[in-house]
């Protein structure tokens, strides 16, 4: 499911607290988006016909929960962004990251333990 950058600001706010009234996303998104209320009631209507989340009423509102797990989401954008950038492969990722620097001290020896865990797990 394609979900836009927009439309992902909107996900983390449901996928950290649940279910969220149109109002209560407006007031969590206020002071990291200048957004109007009309922008997020919109995000929620897209997010809604794409199936990414669901409405309850509850008396005269709707209350918006995540269909979509962020997960699952995050596991099709990093697959799309391999496709798209490194031919699929996590090497040629990392060593971007590598030559430019990106990579502290500390994601070095991260990356280490994790092949190391691999290389454990493999026959």
């Amino acid at each position: 499911m394609q979900i836009s950058d927009a439309e992902s600001v909107v996900m983390d706010v449901l996928w950290q607290r649940h279910p969220l009234a149109a109002d209560d996303v407006v007031a969590a998104l206020s002071s990291q988006q200048d957004w109007q209320e009309a922008t997020v009631k919109t995000l929620l209507n897209r997010l809604l016909n794409k199936g990414a989340i669901a409405a309850t009423k509850d008396g005269r509102r709707y209350l918006y929960s995540p269909q979509l797990k962020r997960e699952d989401w995050v596991h099709a954008e990093s697959r799309g962004l391999l496709e798209r950038l490194f031919d699929g492969r996590v090497a040629p990722l990392v060593a971007h990251f590598s030559q430019h620097r990106k990579l502290s001290r500390k994601d070095i020896a991260e990356l280490r333990k994790l092949i190391e865990e691999i290389d454990d797990g493999q026959p």
